[in-house]
């Protein structure tokens, strides 16, 4: 079976068929930075993540955009809230979410464009709605007219009858229609801005997603996504400012994510269930609440609940056990196509589930029937195919142990590292440097887990030793077991103490 996607413009499931036969160009939603990230925001991220990794797995080479919304009203008001530039406000937040996402195993973008960057893109492109009368100037900013464009609601599967019933125009708006949206806001005092045509002010929401799209990936595209909640408007909106300008489709896919509840109410900080993510990823292993959210399709809804991540949790200890019971079970000598034959009813249904609208549940459970099997797997010599596929597998969805090692070398600074309150500080003990050859060993053992890109040796053991510390806090004690080992053959020597750990470079 080959891919096949759900479309939510066509609301069928089609195969997947990329404009160009070796490269997907995908385009998803980011975040707005003006408010702590949630779990919705994770659910859908992580989504995007395993189906970018499973393209790879197909061979596509990837494009992945993902924007971030840098300026919009709330950023703007808690910065004068707080006597901050509004700025100040996006990078607080932004890098909350960015540690979260490395947290989570997501993948960064390969381009991650913010709209105060495409200024020019944007207002070239509200200049050209002008001109072909699909927007027009008013006094408060431009509008795009909805009236021009008749297929307003195909993606929603709304009609403008429909939402013209309680459509308004709000105060200070100047917009000739309700259902007209703002391309570009006139400043306001104190408010930041950029010249344009038009008169200094800042782009609307909207606009900013179909300029970079344009800039970025080109029209058509391949996949556009986010969360269910930007069907309407947002990409209803997309949709016609661009194709305003370029024949039909815009993207070619449309995928959306689900939408998420904890303990069946929408979330909110007026209902007092609102959790800042990073403060639920230190309460919860943050590859089990992959786990959770891979266990329910990615567009259907989910309710969040507490037995439900420890459920998670207990599974993903089953398949890391699994994992270890058949690395470690002997690989006696025996036919080798009748070892991979044993594997490959699993190996059939984990990838058809895949295919199938990138069925995470269904693959999952293909895992755990698997980790059931695996001292019968063990016993019939086959356990050495089996661990590489199930190693293979909880890769694509980001939760294997390779991926947790990445994870937390990514995510810890060298230097120290705080676990459970308690603050260790790691010393070299007056090894100031560590030789290349030695870097190079360790690159030898762990593969992924040392950062490809350059760094210097001695940074490269603080951050293995860190992560080394986070696994034992973790009782991810197979891993520390690893890194230790992995250091000692490279020459590095650990040693632990209730003040912390050292580590000393092998005469």
């Amino acid at each position: 079976m080959s891919l096949r996607l759900y479309n939510s413009r066509t609301r069928t499931t089609e195969p997947f068929v990329p404009y160009d036969s070796e490269r997907v160009r995908i385009y998803v939603c980011g975040l707005t930075p003006s408010a702590e990230a949630h779990l919705g925001h994770a659910r859908s991220f992580m989504f995007f993540d395993v189906l970018r990794r499973y393209l790879v797995h197909l061979g596509y080479r990837v494009e992945f955009v993902r924007n971030v919304t840098d300026i919009d009203d709330r950023s703007i008001a808690e910065g004068k809230a707080r006597g901050v530039p509004y700025s100040a406000i996006v990078e607080q937040y932004f890098s909350s979410f960015k540690r979260s996402m490395d947290r989570l195993s997501v993948l960064d973008p390969d381009r991650e464009p913010r709209a105060t960057e495409y200024i020019a893109e944007i207002t070239l492109m509200i200049a050209a709605l002008i001109e072909t009368g699909s927007a027009y100037v008013a006094a408060d900013g431009v509008y795009f007219s909805v009236e021009s464009f008749p297929r307003y609601g195909a993606l929603s599967g709304r009609n403008t009858d429909e939402l013209l019933i309680g459509a308004r125009i709000a105060p200070g708006e100047d917009k000739r229609d309700p259902l007209d949206f703002a391309l570009w806001k006139h400043a306001k005092p104190g408010e930041p801005s950029w010249p344009s045509p038009w008169g200094d002010g800042r782009p609307g929401w909207h606009i900013e997603c179909s300029a970079m799209c344009h800039a970025l990936l080109g029209e058509p595209f391949d996949i556009h996504g986010g969360g269910y909640d930007l069907i309407f408007p947002h990409h209803e909106n997309e949709i016609a400012q661009t194709e305003s300008l370029v024949p039909p489709p815009m993207a070619n896919v449309w995928m959306h994510g689900g939408l998420l509840q904890f303990d069946g109410r929408k979330m909110s900080k007026s209902l007092g269930n609102f959790e800042p993510l990073h403060a639920l990823l230190d309460r919860h292993d943050p590859q089990a609440i992959r786990l959770l959210f891979l266990q329910t399709s990615y567009n259907k809804p989910m309710n969040y609940t507490e037995d439900a991540v420890a459920g998670a949790t207990a599974g993903l200890r089953r398949l890391l056990a699994a994992y270890d019971v058949l690395r470690a079970a002997p690989s006696p000598a025996h036919d080798e196509a009748a070892a991979r034959a044993a594997l490959e009813p699993f190996r059939t249904r984990f990838f058809a589930a895949l295919d199938d609208d990138v069925n995470t549940s269904s693959a999952v459970s293909v895992l755990f029937e698997l980790a059931a099997e695996s001292s019968n797997l063990s016993a019939t010599g086959v356990a050495g195919h089996a661990a590489i596929f199930l190693h293979e597998a909880m890769t694509l969805l980001g939760i294997s142990p390779v991926e947790r090692a990445k994870a937390a070398l990514k995510s810890l600074t060298a230097g120290t590292a705080s676990v459970a309150g308690v603050e260790y500080t790691i010393r070299r003990n007056g090894a100031e440097h560590l030789s290349q050859a030695a870097l190079d060993r360790l690159r030898g053992q762990l593969g992924e887990i040392v950062p490809p890109h350059p760094i210097e040796p001695t940074d490269a053991v603080d951050a293995i030793v860190e992560a080394r510390i986070k696994a034992k806090s973790e009782k991810d004690f197979a891993l520390a077991d690893r890194l230790r080992e992995a250091l000692a053959d490279a020459g590095v020597t650990l040693s632990d103490s209730k003040d912390g750990t050292t580590w000393t470079v092998d005469a």
